[in-house]
């Protein structure tokens, strides 16, 4: 989301249950990170609480609407799915050895190899957990299916690292497995929960969800760094192609014969980012995902309460908002 404004508009949109929710869902998400001894609490309550504006979860309780018989599944599912995502995060700084995630020390600089692994692992393990104790498979089903995405997705990025030959299909499967599928769980958990349409609404949240990930490619080349928490071109550094670079490489020869495991250091970085949005690329990968989110609230079902309705179009909206 582009700030704290738009997630707040979204929570007001979302009707009066809605802000209560979010409550619960800290509340409940410190009890888990402090529920495994102080080592892992630390590291598991220091990455919870750098977690970002919880869209995910937002999302969950969105697509489960104000009805109170579904508040217990909405609030399991909300929590499962922040762990998930805070777990991917830690996992990702691991094999990238990253020093900062979102301007601060990340677990593997401050503790380790080991410790940040045991802490991913264990913020895996308690978002299962959770869910399990709504004594229902399907919710499990949902988020298992979305895990396995994200490894896949993962996998995928690993294979295709350095390769500038990548495709924008084969750039778009990536994204799609490693976060849109979390964003289609959350809002499929969300109306399994609220009596909903799951699979129109788990539609909707893949289609924003692949627009977020096309849009956090775009400020990776755009910057700032005091924006988006880290240097700009820290893709190309870590060998990954975005649809910039797929784009530029397409409309700038220089581009084109780029040798990207020459790019070292930031210095060179900036200097690459600043060629990739000379060529209009940014404009249009912005434009891609631009369309995605228009497709994404013209399918959004009629839904029975306007303010669901409200609500899920402020996230598409606040989705695109952060790259302005």
């Amino acid at each position: 989301m582009a700030s704290p404004e738009a997630v707040a508009a979204v929570v007001e949109a979302g009707g009066a249950h809605v802000p209560g929710l979010m409550r619960d869902l800290e509340e409940r998400l410190a009890a888990v990170a402090s529920s495994h001894g102080p080592v892992l609490g630390e590291h598991a309550g220091a990455t919870i609480a750098a977690g970002g504006k919880r869209l995910r979860p937002l999302l969950v309780f969105v697509a489960a609407g104000p009805s109170p018989a579904g508040r217990p599944d909405a609030l399991r599912a909300a929590v499962a799915v922040e762990l998930v995502h805070s777990a991917t995060l830690v996992h990702d700084d691991v094999l990238d050895a990253a020093v900062l995630r979102r301007g601060r020390p990340t677990v593997v600089a401050t503790a380790g190899r080991a410790i940040a692994t045991a802490t991913g692992d264990l913020l895996f393990s308690r978002a299962f957990a959770e869910l399990a104790t709504g004594g229902t498979v399907e919710p499990v089903r949902i988020l298992s299916d979305a895990s396995s995405a994200l490894v896949q997705g993962e996998l995928l990025q690993r294979e295709d690292a350095w390769k500038l030959q990548t495709t924008r299909e084969r750039y778009l499967r990536r994204c799609d497995l490693k976060t849109a599928r979390l964003f289609r769980a959350a809002c499929e958990l969300g109306a399994l929960a609220g009596g909903g349409n799951v699979a129109l609404l788990g539609e909707f949240g893949e289609r924003i969800g692949l627009a977020f990930q096309l849009l956090d490619d775009v400020l990776d080349v755009s910057g700032p760094a005091e924006r988006t928490g880290k240097h700009r071109g820290t893709d190309l550094l870590d060998g990954t192609v975005t649809l910039p670079l797929i784009l530029a490489r397409e409309r700038d020869p220089e581009l084109a014969r780029l040798d990207l495991r020459a790019v070292r250091t930031p210095e060179q970085a900036e200097a690459v980012c600043d060629a990739i949005a000379a060529t209009g690329a940014l404009q249009a990968a912005r434009e891609v995902a631009l369309g995605m989110v228009a497709e994404a609230k013209a399918d959004l079902p009629s839904l029975p309460e306007p303010s669901q309705q409200a609500a899920l179009e402020l996230v598409a909206d606040g989705v695109v908002d952060r790259y302005s």
